[in-house]
């Protein structure tokens, strides 16, 4: 009998119920609430459900990420080995190679001056840079978070893995993809602020037709021209345009499909689950990660503003022919910006179909957030 009672209470004592502190079910009911979000509301479920899900599996199970020092058998947890991957800045890469065999950059092509509207949106980062070191955090932690403003979790992760932020990266990297999931919720209030009926109204021009050569070309000249300049760039840039090589070439449709469908899927549940078990309570109940959210959600909102303002300062000089709607696009979450902007705009008019302009700067906004990392990396001499 007493065999018994000691087997069923050691099992008891095995349970997770006897084993989490109040900040573990206190993360458990973030991961649900993101699950409904994901789920229910369709926010970004690509990114959410995985996220939700390993920030569910290590407030129940730490070990699930614990590394090989830290285990008593010298293994190390499962999702270990796939944080590994975002620190070695192997997933953030792979990533944006998918990204580049699904965009359309013909856009841009055709529009040259979403660059400019993409730069704009920029200056959420380094307004948040500046923010961050007046809020306590060293010069590298400083620039790991602001990259947060340009809601490109990709980004975010990489430039932490560059600049030796390991220990932020887990809240920079769920705070950088909160925002890109809440972009329909967090874009509109600030794009309606700034700008009058009349103006999210516009209707614009037509875009040209892009030739089959500038789409080749394009890939190929921004990555000697971006690379050369910012040689740190090269790991985000370049897979963005060989995957946008893949898609332009005509010639490697396997690996277009492959990089763009399976391989993108494979990576987005590993960077998604590894990056969800970064958020242990002990982890992630603290000051510094209220900071970095609150940080993130600043730098996203004086983006989205930026891109607008200049929106509407291009909106004067091309005497009406430019929807600042656009320039909200300037922040890197592909394609949910260009969609908002679509959405705000078709509010004001139903047949104005603002999508397919909003994507010029909604790409440009993705090389420019690279190119803010590269200019980070430059700065430190990374």
């Amino acid at each position: 009998m007493s065999y018994i009672l000691d087997t069923m209470g050691n099992l008891l004592h095995q349970t997770a119920f006897l084993n989490l502190t109040w900040g573990n079910y206190l993360m458990i009911a973030v991961a649900c609430l993101f699950l409904y979000l994901a789920i229910a509301r369709g926010y970004e479920p690509l990114l959410l459900v995985p996220i939700a899900f390993g920030m569910l599996l290590v407030n129940i199970y730490p070990d699930i990420i614990a590394s090989p020092e830290e285990t008593s058998n010298g293994i190390g947890g499962l999702l270990h080995y796939f944080y590994l991957m975002d620190e070695w800045s192997i997933l953030p890469s792979l990533i944006f190679l998918g990204v580049g065999a699904m965009t359309d950059f013909g856009p841009l092509i055709a529009n040259p001056i979403s660059f400019l509207l993409g730069a704009a949106a920029q200056f959420g980062i380094f307004g948040a840079y500046l923010l961050a070191i007046l809020m306590g955090f060293n010069d590298k932690a400083a620039a790991a978070v602001s990259i947060i403003g340009g809601a490109d979790g990709p980004t975010s992760i990489f430039l932490a893995g560059k600049l030796g932020q390991t220990g932020l990266m887990g809240p920079i990297a769920v705070a950088a993809y909160s925002y890109m999931a809440l972009v329909p919720i967090i874009q509109p209030p600030v794009m309606k602020l700034l700008t009058t009926k009349k103006e999210r109204a516009i209707v614009m021009e037509n875009l040209r037709p892009v030739s089959k050569l500038e789409k080749i070309l394009f890939p190929i000249v921004v990555t000697i021209v971006v690379c050369m300049i910012l040689p740190t760039t090269a790991p985000l840039v370049g897979m963005l345009m060989l995957g946008n090589l893949f898609r332009e070439s005509g010639v490697v449709r396997q690996l277009q499909d492959t990089a763009s469908n399976a391989l993108m899927y494979i990576v987005v549940i590993l960077l998604g689950t590894s990056v969800g078990a970064t958020t242990s309570a002990e982890a992630f109940l603290n000051i510094s990660t209220i900071k970095i959210v609150i940080l993130g959600l600043v730098a996203f909102v004086f983006g989205t503003a930026s891109g607008v303002i200049f929106g509407k300062i291009l909106c004067v000089l091309t005497k009406g022919k430019i929807n600042p709607l656009i320039g909200s696009a300037g922040v890197s979450a592909v394609p949910m910006a260009a969609r908002v902007s679509q959405k705000v705009g078709a509010e004001e008019d139903p047949t104005n179909f603002l999508l397919m302009h909003a994507m010029g700067p909604n790409v440009a906004g993705v090389i420019g957030t690279a190119v803010a990392a590269g200019v980070f990396m430059a700065i430190f001499g990374i």
